[in-house]
């Protein structure tokens, strides 16, 4: 077929706004309950509501969770596994007014709580006691006025009248509380300001009385730094756990005497704890454990014989498997693909063969536009690596003219304790297919590379990774894989941080889209939710002490050097980056004649999950990079209004 010839950034796409706006279903929280297997499901079209799904192996996937109800924590702001199987019923967090919610069958959901201002995730059920025992936070008046911030414990909730018991008190943060098979014992985690759960965590074992008090409380683990997640108690009585002190999160075991390594590799058997709940190893029937891997940010599912340590890598192909979870004799998990949307599965704990339960969605584009995935290293400042992942632009239908090198999207992710696989991602896909290339950088602070690559960012945040995302378009455009003067820069959150500082203080980029960013370091210190509220303290110094250094970071201090247009996207309803660190970056670069546009979008908090906008979205970035750029999207885009731009 003859190719039509068309500039980069022009081609027709088969993928439009509206297709990533609502396609694709996101799954997490799997849980298992006797014979059944319950997850979570994010579904885009339904305004971003989360349900709560049911499946019995051999049979058809039940939706739980009726309109009218969003299964949606906000314990951390960021929230986690919002959900408890409790017999028959499913005690679930709505996010309307965070309450918990009980729910026996295809009932309508009653309230079992009363309070507005407490909140709750990452429970389990104690069915000697008729509770559930779950994290709570606190954010009740008296308790904000008394300890000014509020407080997370370890609560107990009975399932008749929804009463709540304080149970540990101890930490500023806590996590991860479960029971022993038996009901005997009680582990979880807990860390205090300013560590994130990546940094210093204790893991706690405690006896649990029949009256469900706790006594005799133990810390597993003495040393100042290391991270703890997911403590699992086999039916044997052991705690199995990860912890990062080998340098890699690697998997541990306490037999009520002593703590022994089991398998200590160079790969992280975990991730940042942004969510609670979070799992990432299983027991199977024969006493193994299978685990799930971040090695060089990439999935791998491992059999691991507890006795004596050894592994064996299960061959899944192409895909790349998270959270698996053992239900009955059957194992299940999360499968990403590099060229198709990812599914909900079985696996073959034998063979590694992977069976579709629920898949995210149809394959909206023909294979032939998909663009494949290419993970890069790169040299960056300090004679240090980085990393990347590469898409080319990928069209059939479409070819550029003689020499012209395509325009690059650099995109930064967030935390700035996140990540970025090789996988499937419609949003990169709709920029593949129109003739942008795309790389996601794995700047150092990123997980799946081991601690010390993480805590790389520590004291640099604003240096290390900006240079990353700079020398990272620099070397693919050298490479011939992109147009030097044609570099674009997209993130959210510390990622738009990113966005902010390389515009600020290089001049390697042509334009960029923020999607609430950071502007102002030292007004985020001051103005933000518990979780964070002390993170900068990790990745710039103590605040006020290093008030200079947070000023000289900070975008909104250094506008001389900003002179390239930026698109900023804000939700208004944003916690954990409050608007004015947009409004204050708009607005002074509007007064300084940069071209720059503002879009807010009401009901939306920290990342936008209401199909239409992020379809709003998607539109007005590309309409942005066009008008900037010089070329017109094919299709029908609506008109921005950029300041400054005639």
């Amino acid at each position: 077929m003859t190719k039509t010839t068309l500039g980069y950034g022009a081609w027709p796409s088969p993928l439009s706004p509206s297709d990533l706006g609502a396609a694709m279903l996101g799954f997490g929280g799997l849980r298992a309950a006797g014979e059944a297997l319950y997850w979570t499901e994010y579904r885009p079209a339904e305004n971003g509501r989360n349900v709560i799904m049911r499946m019995v192996p051999g049979t058809a996937p039940q939706t739980l969770t009726p309109q009218g109800f969003n299964a949606r924590s906000r314990v951390h702001e960021y929230g986690g596994t919002p959900f408890v199987v409790a017999g028959e019923r499913v005690i679930f967090s709505n996010f309307a007014d965070q309450r918990l919610y009980s729910q026996k069958g295809d009932e309508e959901p009653a309230p079992l709580t009363t309070e507005d201002n407490l909140r709750y995730a990452d429970g389990v059920f104690d069915a000697g006691r008729s509770r559930i025992v779950v994290v709570q936070e606190d954010h009740r008046p008296e308790t904000l006025r008394s300890h000014g911030e509020a407080r997370n414990e370890i609560a107990a909730v009975d399932l008749q009248d929804g009463a709540s018991t304080v149970l540990f008190r101890g930490n500023d943060f806590v996590a991860y509380p479960r029971l022993s098979v038996d009901g005997r014992r009680l582990a979880w985690i807990g860390w205090d300001h300013p560590n994130m759960p990546w940094d210093t965590v204790y893991l706690y074992v405690a006896d649990v009385d029949q009256a469900g008090n706790l006594s005799d409380i133990q810390i597993l683990n003495g040393a100042e730094t290391e991270s703890v997640l997911q403590p699992l108690w086999a039916p044997s009585g052991e705690l199995y756990f990860s912890a990062d002190r080998s340098g890699y999160w690697s998997l541990y075991c306490w037999d009520g005497a002593e703590v022994r390594p089991v398998l200590e590799r160079p790969a992280d058997l975990g991730g940042p704890l942004w969510g609670l709940g979070a799992s990432f190893f299983d027991i199977l029937p024969d006493g193994t454990i299978v685990a799930s891997y971040l090695n060089n940010a990439a999935h791998e599912l491992a059999v691991i014989d507890v006795q004596d340590g050894t592994f064996e890598l299960l061959d899944v192909g192409e895909a790349e498997v998270s959270e698996p979870v053992v239900v009955g004799e059957r194992l299940f998990g999360i499968a990403e693909y590099p060229g198709r949307p990812h599914e909900l599965v079985e696996i073959d704990p034998a063979s590694g063969g992977l069976t579709p339960v629920r898949r995210a969605g149809e394959m909206p584009i023909d294979p032939s536009f998909v663009s494949i995935p290419e993970r890069m290293d790169y040299e960056t400042s300090n004679g240090e690596r980085a990393h990347g992942v590469y898409y080319p632009p990928t069209n059939p239908d479409c070819i550029a003219d003689g020499d012209e090198k395509p325009p690059l999207i650099v995109m930064a992710h967030g935390g700035p304790t996140g990540h970025k696989s090789a996988t499937f991602q419609l949003d990169i896909q709709f920029w593949t297919t129109r003739g942008f290339a795309v790389f996601n950088v794995n700047y150092r602070g990123s997980t799946g590379f081991g601690r010390a690559y993480r805590q790389r960012l520590y004291k640099d945040w604003g240096i290390v990774d900006v240079e990353d995302a700079v020398n990272g378009a620099l070397f693919l455009a050298a490479q011939g894989l992109a147009d030097r003067s044609r570099l674009l820069i997209r993130g959210g959150s510390a990622g738009g941080y990113v966005v902010l500082a390389t515009l600020a203080f290089h001049d390697t980029f042509a334009a960029g889209a923020n999607y609430y960013g950071v502007s102002d370091m030292e007004a985020l210190a001051q103005d933000t939710h518990k979780f964070e509220s002390r993170y900068t303290d990790q990745l710039v110094g103590p605040y006020p002490e290093m008030k200079e250094v947070y000023v000289a970071r900070s975008p909104i201090h250094h506008l001389g050097g900003f002179d390239r247009p930026l698109i900023t996207f804000q939700g208004l309803e944003d916690e954990i980056v409050p608007p004015n660190q947009s409004e204050a970056i708009f607005t002074a670069l509007k007064e300084k004649g940069v071209p720059t546009a503002y879009l807010t979008f009401a009901e939306e908090q920290h990342g936008f999950r209401k199909a239409e906008n992020r379809e709003r979205a998607l539109e007005a970035e590309l309409a942005f990079y066009g008008r900037v750029l010089g070329f017109t999207p094919a299709g029908s885009l609506p008109q921005i209004q950029i300041e400054n731009l005639g």
